[in-house]
C-alpha cells in the first residue's frame, strides 16, 4: 500500500512539474493583438486557385498548413467534382457561394452562411452572378483533387 501510495504521490508531482513549466512556456510567448481595416488587407492572387480569385492571408500559409485568409472569388466560378487533403470550413462574407455533395443538389449559401467540407468529402462548390468573398481556413494545405468522370 505504501508502494502505491508513494507512487501516485510521484506521478501527481511529475504532472503539477508539466502543469507549471506549460503555463510559463504560455507566459514568454507573447501574444500580439491584429486588428487590420479592410483598407489596409493585402489581396494577391490566389496561386493555384482559379482565374481571377484573390487572398488575404491573415494568418498561416495555405500552400503548406493550417491557415485562415479572406478569399473574394470570381463571379459564376464553376468546380467540378472534387475533394480537399483536409477539411475546409467557409463563411461567406458577401455574394453567394454554391455547394453541393456528390449525387445531390447544389444549393446557393449567401451572407452569413457557413459550409465545412471535411477533407476526402466528394463535392462541387462555385459563385453566382456576383461572385463572394468568404472567409476560409483548415487545418492543412488547401488544394483540390479532381474527380474524373469514367468514360
Amino acid at each position: 500500500m505504501k508502494k502505491i501510495t508513494s507512487y501516485v504521490a510521484l506521478v501527481l508531482f511529475g504532472l503539477m512539474i508539466v502543469g507549471v513549466a506549460n503555463v510559463s512556456a504560455q507566459k514568454k510567448m507573447k501574444k500580439v493583438p491584429v486588428m487590420w481595416a479592410a483598407e489596409d488587407i493585402k489581396w494577391e492572387e490566389m496561386k493555384g486557385g482559379p482565374p481571377g480569385a484573390m487572398v488575404a492571408m491573415l494568418w498561416g500559409d495555405m500552400a503548406k498548413g493550417a491557415y485562415g485568409a479572406l478569399v473574394k472569388l470570381p463571379p459564376n466560378m464553376k468546380h467540378a467534382l472534387h475533394t480537399h487533403s483536409y477539411d475546409v470550413k467557409v463563411v461567406v462574407i458577401s455574394g453567394t457561394f454554391t455547394a453541393g455533395l456528390e449525387g445531390g443538389t447544389e444549393k446557393t449559401y449567401g451572407a452569413g452562411s457557413y459550409l465545412m467540407a471535411p477533407g476526402g468529402v466528394k463535392h462541387t462548390s462555385g459563385t453566382g452572378d456576383a461572385g463572394a468573398t468568404v472567409f476560409q481556413e483548415g487545418p492543412g494545405k488547401f488544394d483540390f483533387q479532381w474527380i474524373t468522370e469514367k468514360q
